[in-house]
């Protein structure tokens, strides 16, 4: 862990320093987008700083107290506190004002937890790239789907968008009139079974040779037995035609939902195999913490995050990024 302490003055310096105009879009755009959370979280934090001159319990129950407001998540915090206790007696730290730093390194720490971070889609060398969406209704999922092929479109792919959630109501024509604004095709069948619609799509997008094939699935978890039927059925379908596939299967979760949006990854990765998340909405929730939380529960990463409600406010999530927007007036 030793490599890594200190991390965050390092992150602040980088950041600080000139970039390409790119670079300097994106982190403005995690800048904005964890304001919500940094004015409430961090002023907290600094308030907290300035109004104790010494680290003992009462620090520690007030510290605990805006980590859990942040949507970090009980045991998170408990385990962090743990950490930092331990710290605070090895090193022999008294200032409450020397724990800043410190504070923000054991919540990377958290995230990382000596993992190598994936944040990458895991392309097809061979074939169109398929990537399964789930998630419960309302969470931005089609939207969602819209951001990613118009990413995916601007870097030059040729994308295909396939919409198997059959039963909602008005959902293949959303998905529809997406692909007409952003200029990608489009395979729906109203009323069809979600499997037969997932298999014809995968040919469409292998025998007319795409590069992204995204699926748009149901977003139903009152009865996990039928979805998980359902996903299960999906999955053997599509790998009759793309035997690899889907490559990705991304659960779509709302931040401002908090702690349910935990109770949900966990609950989809029971019934499918997620090998990552897409977190909507967090420029719109003060409880940017949710994003250590998901990790440090369910160990699926979170690929990319909704910083915005434009065609172009889906960025790769990135944790030195997200540390700098959340932390850097702290």
């Amino acid at each position: 862990m030793g490599d890594i302490m200190g991390l965050f003055s390092k992150v602040k310096n980088m950041f600080s320093k000139p970039q390409d105009k790119e670079e300097e879009k994106v982190v403005e755009k995690y800048d904005n987008g964890l304001k919500k959370s940094r004015e409430e979280f961090v002023s907290k934090l600094s308030n907290l700083s300035n109004t104790h001159d010494k680290i003992d319990d009462d620090y520690f129950d007030e510290l605990e107290e805006i980590l859990i407001m942040a949507d970090i998540g009980v045991s998170t915090v408990e385990d962090f506190l743990d950490r930092l206790r331990d710290r605070v007696k090895k090193e022999h730290i008294t200032d409450p004002k020397l724990l800043k730093d410190i504070i923000v390194d054991e919540l990377f720490v958290i995230y990382v937890n000596n993992d190598v971070i994936v944040n990458k889609i895991n392309y097809s060398n061979d074939g169109p790239t398929v990537i399964l969406f789930v998630g419960v209704n309302g969470v931005g999922k089609t939207t969602t789907i819209a951001k990613l092929a118009n990413r995916f479109k601007k870097q030059g792919k040729k994308v295909l968008l396939v919409g198997a959630d059959t039963f909602r109501a008005g959902s293949e024509e959303q998905l529809s009139l997406w692909a007409q604004k952003i200029g990608v095709s489009c395979y729906t069948r109203e009323g069809s079974d979600p499997a037969s619609v997932c298999f014809d799509g995968v040919k469409k997008a292998k025998d007319e040779e795409f590069d992204i094939c995204l699926i748009d699935t149901a977003g139903r978890l009152q009865n996990k037995v039928n979805l998980m039927n359902e996903l299960k059925k999906i999955n053997t379908v599509i790998k009759k035609i793309i035997p690899d596939a889907p490559h990705e299967t991304l659960l779509v979760i709302d931040a401002t939902t908090g702690q349910n949006g935990i109770n949900q990854a966990k609950a989809f990765n029971e019934i499918s195999d997620v090998t990552g998340i897409v977190l909507t909405k967090l420029d719109g929730t003060a409880k940017g913490g949710i994003v250590l939380a998901i990790k440090e529960k369910t160990g699926i990463p979170v690929k990319f995050i909704g910083l915005g409600e434009k065609e172009d406010d889906l960025e790769v999530f990135d944790i030195e990024k997200y540390m700098y927007g959340l932390f850097k007036d702290f």
